[in-house]
């Protein structure tokens, strides 16, 4: 069974977790003009992904 050796400080345990961070989905312009968020359908003309 795997110990851990030593004790994990604060510190080092706070530096590992700065990493977990969310990040919130941008929102994408369509080309009518109007913002939905990705991989939405647009609710103005129906479209999925606008080219």
């Amino acid at each position: 069974m795997a110990v851990p050796k030593r004790r994990v400080s604060k510190t080092r345990a706070a530096k590992r977790r700065t990493h977990y961070k969310v990040t919130l989905p941008r929102p994408v312009k369509d080309s009518d003009g109007t913002w939905r968020m990705p991989h939405y359908i647009n609710k103005t003309t129906g479209e999925y992904k606008s080219n």
